[in-house]
């Protein structure tokens, strides 16, 4: 027979085949046995360690090819393997605040069990589509404010929207993601979930500490899948995440959803894909990276009844600097805003490191923001334009060189890029200065006082890694 009876459920029997890696093939006794894609498979290792495997692929001879979430070492040929009916699900609702959790929602924090009655799958069988309707623009936009100048003034975040933080190794993508948590979480007083995927585990830990140290963790689910853990984990940490921020969109809650990073959520479809034997495309990714990445962000949305929005905050991380990377391409097409960190302004001491010529911004909108904040912000990114124009006629001729008009120019974009540095928070004990929280309108004023030259008596220095314009 390949039924047990339990007391609880049904369970499926069948028998492990083949171990290689993380992939594991799983053999039942008749077609109608073998479970449905995304189905919880468990098996034991001969240390009586409990594995988790999802399926991935149906193969002949009733095979169920799996792709296991946790380590694979200790199992052996033969061993059986159950299948209960089931996906995987995570538990919701308020137990999970201030809790740490893995892809199958245990606890990772050693607080115990967590006090959830509701369990949620973390795929979605069929997501819907739905259409607006009474005209084609939407009456009303809710502006967040971050309290960071430069995202307030060239990016700024509504409600239901995608930001995208893209940037190579070491820019500052984690640390500005923190920073804004910071901000919007403890100003705004929402609700949060982190997704950890596929980042250290260092970074994690010091997330923890740190929220929990600034008070922000009592509103904060957290969700980890980090690079010590097999791609299985990685890759399904990303649906763990989103299926947290829709429990509590259910409840007509806004949420905010962060993501560091979405980019080890394709590496890790990509390692996926190559043990199943698939052929890559041409650009060396999974042949089904479109459709996973957009299959992500179309949970993303505001709800249709009017009720909560899911906003995302996302890093990308750009393999060696490379914004033509075939994975990066696709994530920001799904973005409203993309901020790109530079290299060279890390180098120059600009933080956030943001280059607004190489950045872009849907938002930035006169029925959105307004027509002054979007007459400035156009302003400031001209003035930059022309700044990078000048600044290499600079290295070559001297400053002494230049026509007045032009100096004067070159003088005020360099305040308006020092303008718009910032003392964050969480990095107060490396810089020494404390985080500073800049409303919208300081940040216009401010931007307005230095285009316009009211300020031009001043120094540069006296603009940099400051709060609001004295």
């Amino acid at each position: 027979m390949s039924v047990e009876k339990n007391k609880k459920d049904i369970k499926i029997v069948g028998r492990v085949i083949s171990v290689q890696g993380p992939v594991v093939d799983v053999k039942f006794v008749s077609q109608d046995d073998v479970p449905n894609v995304f189905g919880l498979v468990t098996t034991h290792t001969v240390d009586g360690e409990e594995v988790f495997m999802e399926v991935s692929e149906h193969m002949p001879g009733n095979i169920a090819r799996c792709i296991a979430i946790n380590s694979t070492i200790n199992i052996v040929r033969n061993q059986e393997a159950y299948y209960s009916g089931k996906s995987i699900e995570i538990p919701v609702g308020e137990g999970m605040y201030g809790r740490l959790v893995n892809v199958l929602g245990q606890p990772i924090d050693k607080k115990g069990k967590i006090e959830c009655v509701e369990k949620m799958p973390i795929h979605k069988t069929h997501m819907g589509s739905y259409l607006r309707t009474g005209g084609r623009k939407k009456k009303s936009f809710d502006v967040i404010e971050t309290g960071l100048k430069i995202i307030d003034l060239l990016f700024p975040l509504v409600k239901g929207s995608k930001t995208g933080i893209l940037g190579g190794a070491g820019m500052g993508k984690s640390v500005l993601t923190l920073e804004i948590i910071q901000k919007i979480v403890k100003m705004h007083e929402g609700s949060c979930v982190f997704a950890g995927i596929g980042e250290r585990i260092r970074e994690g830990n010091e997330l923890y500490y740190e929220l929990t140290e600034s008070g922000v963790l009592s509103k904060t689910q957290m969700v980890f899948g980090q690079m010590n853990e097999p791609p299985g984990a990685r890759f399904g940490v990303a649906a763990t995440g989103i299926t947290l921020a829709e429990a509590i969109q259910k409840k007509n809650q806004d949420v905010l959803l962060f993501v560091d990073n979405i980019f080890r959520y394709v590496q890790a479809g990509s390692e996926t894909s190559t043990l199943m034997g698939r052929v890559p495309s041409e650009t060396g990714y999974q042949p089904t990276m479109m459709a996973e990445v957009s299959e992500f962000h179309e949970r993303i949305r505001t709800s249709q009844k009017g009720g909560g929005s899911i906003t995302s905050i996302e890093c990308v991380y750009v393999p060696a600097d490379d914004l033509t990377d075939p994975a990066v391409v696709v994530l920001f097409s799904f973005m409203d805003n993309v901020m790109v960190l530079s290299r060279e302004k890390v180098q120059l001491g600009i933080y956030p490191a943001v280059d607004p010529l190489l950045s872009s911004s849907s938002n930035l909108d006169v029925d959105i923001v307004g027509k002054r904040h979007v007459d400035i912000a156009h302003t400031a990114v001209q003035m930059f334009q022309k700044y990078e124009e000048l600044r290499r006629i600079v290295l070559v001729i001297g400053i002494d060189e230049l026509s007045p008009a032009d100096r004067i120019i070159y003088e005020r974009a360099r305040k308006l890029q020092y303008f718009l540095t910032q003392p964050f928070t969480v990095a107060e004990s490396y810089t020494g200065k404390k985080g500073a929280y800049v409303t919208v309108n300081e940040t216009l004023e401010g931007c307005e006082r230095i285009i316009d030259g009211r300020v031009d008596n001043r120094s540069e220095q006296e603009f940099y890694l400051i709060g609001a314009l004295k």
